[in-house]
């Protein structure tokens, strides 16, 4: 099978993270394009042309766009079946799925959307507080599932996955907002640590200029296109 044209639309730190592990980790070439959520990158009309959710990352194959980290991560597998980026079996499958539109939906959206962007949820200022205090205990009991579920090397079957490299933006992201990720999550630290000795972890990083020793990352800006002063790095609502 001939590889397509591949670009990637990433912000540093952000859910794109995951996507810019897997093009790395089957080793084909892509274009990797900075779309910092940091600098209000994503709200500019030109990108807006490429994804009208103004949302990284982006994928295009051949000038396909996709979006969506399931989608994408789905895509990015089948470019290169034999690596099994999805599970290697019927029932791996479905629980990559499984936890990735979980991850996607809930930690992501419900959990970290909450707490970063409460205007999202609310019209009324008011209600913001309750809004991220909301968020943090949907964080919280985010990061419990994870721990008890893992009880292997990796988060699905017996090898790697999309699942990991999306785990590990989100182990990033709980370091940043201040949880104390190595004492309430051992088990997911373990994995994160893991990951992060990965050749297709370290280029990721390396290429979006993330320290992984840190396995840290900063809050993320607010919404405003105006507010670029935001350490590089960050990672961003995606």
């Amino acid at each position: 099978m001939s590889v397509p044209d591949i670009k990637l639309w990433y912000s540093p730190g952000a859910c794109s993270l995951a996507p810019h592990v897997l093009l790395h980790e089957i080793g084909v070439p892509f274009d990797a394009v900075e779309t910092s959520v940091a600098k209000a990158a994503n709200l500019t009309d030109e990108f807006a042309r490429i994804n009208p959710k103004k949302r990284v990352p982006v994928l295009s194959l051949d000038g396909e766009v996709i979006t969506e980290v399931p989608a994408i991560a789905t895509a990015i597998a089948n470019l290169a079946p034999e690596w099994h980026l999805m599970g290697r079996t019927a029932l791996d499958r479905v629980r990559v799925y499984e936890w990735m539109n979980w991850l996607s939906g809930t930690l992501h959206g419900q959990g970290f959307g909450g707490l970063w962007r409460p205007q999202r949820f609310s019209d009324d200022p008011e209600a913001f507080e309750s809004i991220k205090a909301r968020a943090r205990k949907t964080i919280s009991e985010c990061f419990d599932v994870i721990e008890r579920r893992i009880s292997g090397p990796y988060s699905t079957g017996n090898g790697f996955t999309a699942v990991d490299p999306f785990l590990l933006v989100f182990y990033r992201w709980g370091n940043g907002i201040g949880i104390d990720m190595p004492n309430t999550c051992p088990s997911y630290t373990t994995l994160a640590q893991r990951l992060v000795q990965r050749d297709s972890v370290a280029a990721a990083l390396a290429a979006e200029g993330i320290d992984a020793r840190s396995l840290s990352d900063q809050v993320p800006p607010t919404d405003s296109p105006t507010r670029t002063s935001v350490v590089h790095g960050s990672a961003g609502w995606c």
